[in-house]
């Protein structure tokens, strides 16, 4: 059984032979393997124009969260049927790419598990991967990790002013002086 399913591999990736650009970018993000890629490449294929930006190809896909208001009163949020299988990829993807250590994706995941939920998360950073695919192929540029304290590094200032008052909230003094670093 082991040796049909290697020579099933050995001919898949023959035929993604002309497709190997598309794998490389793709798989240089965090979640994304080789057979994620084939993946990818089998439902949206690699031509980026068939999809003018990452929101329409997210809307095709069912990744998008839904918008039934009336009145200014949010009733759902839930997601469309989409396409079944690249829905199903990308959730697999994003929960490897949740599971990552010290990478955007993770501390994403992190951030929004706790406020929405585990599975409301992983359906965002699914979305997140299928927006940043899109974007690799259409600018032809590899994966650049932004880090696990990405968020921390966006709102420096605002999060030093809420841990002070956080400490003085529970009864400490508090001055803030610039960092000694040891070389």
């Amino acid at each position: 059984m082991e040796e049909k399913i290697n020579k099933l591999e050995q001919r898949i990736q023959e035929c993604m032979r002309p497709y190997q650009h598309a794998i490389t970018l793709w798989t240089s993000m965090p979640g994304i393997r080789e057979v994620t890629a084939w993946s990818l490449v089998v439902e949206i294929g690699t031509n980026p124009e068939q999809f003018p930006q990452g929101s329409h190809l997210t809307s095709w896909a069912g990744m998008c969260p839904g918008n039934n208001e009336s009145a200014g009163k949010r009733k759902s949020g839930k997601t469309r049927k989409g396409n079944r299988w690249l829905r199903r990829t990308l959730n697999q993807a994003a929960c490897a790419a949740a599971r990552t250590k010290n990478t955007y994706f993770a501390a994403r995941f992190h951030r929004l598990a706790a406020k929405r939920g585990s599975k409301r998360a992983i359906v965002a950073i699914g979305h997140k991967i299928l927006v940043l695919a899109h974007y690799l192929l259409q600018h032809n540029c590899p994966f650049r990790e932004l880090g696990a304290d990405y968020y921390q590094r966006l709102r420096a200032p605002s999060l030093s002013q809420s841990l002070v008052r956080r400490l003085q909230r529970l009864g400490y003094e508090v001055t803030l002086a610039p960092a000694q670093h040891v070389m």
